[in-house]
């Protein structure tokens, strides 16, 4: 499990890439607050996360048909939980926003491996 956590996060931050670099340029340019921006960016990195996990991290052998659904709605309580915690850290804190989404990214990033590697991607044996 530990060396497939490692291999979550590694292939997760090409799509982290993706997620700062729409929320920096979103925030930078006024055109959304921080949850928005985040939330923009978050879908940015899902979209590439999800052939990347299915292929690398999880070798799934699953239809898309039926881990793409599962990975959406894994994404969707991801997105939730990263809008919560950076709407809270620096809205009710003092917190800068990009310090907000460090401490907000190693957050989800657990969250999400964990109901990947439980539900989207599990590995059941056969009947």
């Amino acid at each position: 499990m530990l060396r497939q956590f490692v291999v979550f996060a590694l292939v997760g931050a090409v799509g982290t890439a993706g997620h700062y670099a729409v929320l920096i340029a979103l925030v930078q340019a006024n055109m959304a607050s921080v949850p928005v921006a985040t939330t923009c960016g978050f879908a940015v990195g899902a979209i590439i996360n999800y052939g990347l996990n299915y292929r690398f991290t999880f070798n799934s052998g699953k239809r898309h048909a039926e881990a793409l659904p599962k990975f959406l709605l894994v994404a969707l309580s991801g997105a939730l939980l990263n809008y919560a915690t950076m709407w809270w850290l620096t809205h009710q804190t003092t917190w800068h926003y990009l310090l907000a989404q460090l401490g907000t990214t190693g957050l989800v990033l657990v969250w999400n491996f964990l109901l990947n590697r439980a539900w989207t991607f599990a590995h059941r044996p056969a009947r």
